[in-house]
């Protein structure tokens, strides 16, 4: 415990640790308050609950902190521009124009950020107006509809850019990645009421051994999430050595690190986001055909085997997917090449390549069953009596994105406590899985 008071104690007499703390903090109780003004034209006592738990809509409510339920000015939070983000990442390994930008350093850059935010704006213009159009009641509304949808659209854009600029801005002034953190803020606001909800649920059932038992087993899958999270296999790389100027700087030997979770919480992300389109399709026909209507049922619960198995499969599919398109190891063979590095054992060139693959797919296999079986532990706590909100921290996006942006944060903190000579935040010094020397692609 003194250790822990001293740590804090480091932490606030560095001044500039200090002053990214608290814009830190100030721009979260921006982000919040934003989150709980009701779009203008809507009488809030006639909003009933807008989403449902089980399906994409309360996974979207659950990541921007029930902004989306509340119909407030940030409804859609950050959403859009991770979706336009992915879909430039993606056109940069489709179209040689944006592969092209990626390879022209920071003026690239600039140009590619600057085509994020106008598809962002259209991102959320298009989801604004289906959002306003599909899931707010009319008798909510309490001016004349197409004056509301013109305005609301225009609000949610302006929403929308707001969290965009607060993200950036805590990742230049603050601590920790913005964007990650704003999302991150709106899963960690509903926790509290997630405990006290399940605290009170299994309290007048008379079960309060039963909760402790859940509130152990949750510390043992953010345990486990946290091991997936940092797992690294590092494959040795000896560097030749090199004559600089009149002196022969003598190999070194660093590591490659390949993390068995690559792809992190985007399998989970594509896979919940097309578990909509079985129950959905099914529903279409569900008045001509009774096969149809049990299908469309069976996928509307995510307690279901055949919706967990069908979420599990796409998980893994995702995860070879993106992994595939993340890490190219001919290219981390020339590189390494072209640096006057080897693996000991293996000859440069395509040799290297192939083996860098094998050993990625000896890696992913593994990282994908893990991460699916961390994506459908909430639907087994779900089935062992759990509320659906308390069920929902035991795995899932929720849990991963938690886990990836609190280590992230940590270990920029322990970076500043290491430079000014301080210890860190571990026994160690180091958060486990931040590696010292690192082979770059």
């Amino acid at each position: 415990m003194n250790k822990f008071i001293t740590t804090l104690k480091n932490i606030w007499s560095i001044e500039e640790l200090r002053n990214r703390i608290l814009q830190t903090l100030m721009i979260i109780v921006i982000f919040r308050i934003g989150s709980f003004i009701v779009l203008p034209g809507i009488d809030p006592s006639k909003l009933q609950d807008l989403t449902s738990s089980n399906g994409l809509l309360g996974l979207l409510d659950t990541l921007v902190g029930g902004a989306f339920s509340n119909a407030s000015i940030m409804a859609l939070g950050i959403m859009p521009y991770i979706s336009a983000s992915i879909a430039i990442q993606l056109l940069g390994l489709a179209v040689p124009y944006f592969s092209k930008l990626q390879k022209e350093g920071e003026s690239g850059r600039k140009k590619l950020n600057q085509i994020t935010r106008w598809l962002t704006i259209a991102v959320t213009a298009t989801q604004g107006f289906t959002y306003l159009r599909t899931t707010i009641p009319t008798e909510a509304i309490t001016i004349n509809q197409g004056l509301f949808y013109i305005s609301g659209v225009i609000i949610l854009v302006a929403g929308t850019m707001m969290a965009m600029w607060l993200g950036e801005r805590m990742t230049e002034k603050g601590i920790g990645n913005g964007i990650s953190m704003i999302i991150m803020i709106g899963i960690v606001s509903r926790f509290p009421g997630a405990i006290i909800g399940e605290a009170q649920s299994r309290g007048a059932s008379g079960e309060i051994l039963f909760f402790i038992l859940e509130i152990v087993l949750l510390f043992l899958v953010i345990i486990f999430s946290v091991a997936l999270t940092q797992a690294v296999r590092r494959i040795p790389v000896q560097y030749a050595k090199q004559i600089v100027g009149n002196k022969v700087v003598s190999g070194q030997r660093q590591y490659l690190p390949l993390k068995v979770n690559i792809s992190g919480v985007m399998p989970i992300i594509f896979g919940q986001a097309l578990m909509f389109v079985p129950s959905f399709v099914a529903s279409l026909f569900a008045e001509t055909s009774d096969t149809a209507q049990n299908i469309a049922q069976v996928f509307a619960d995510f307690t279901s085997w055949q919706y967990n198995a069908l979420y599990a499969f796409l998980i893994i599919a995702f995860t070879f997917f993106y992994t595939a398109i993340s890490i190219n190891p001919n290219q981390i063979a020339d590189d390494m090449k072209r640096g006057g590095g080897f693996i000991p054992g293996v000859k440069p060139g395509q040799p290297t390549s192939d083996f860098i693959a094998t050993i990625l797919d000896r890696i992913t296999l593994p990282g994908a069953f893990l991460l699916a079986a961390i994506a459908i532990f909430p639907a087994i706590a779900s089935l062992l009596g759990m509320t659906q909100i308390f069920a929902s921290f035991f795995g899932g996006t929720s849990l991963l994105i938690l886990v990836a942006v609190v280590l992230d944060t940590l270990q920029q903190i322990e970076s500043y406590l290491l430079m000014k000579r301080y210890e860190g935040l571990m026994e160690s010094g180091r958060i486990q899985g931040q590696s010292t020397s690192v082979v770059t692609q």
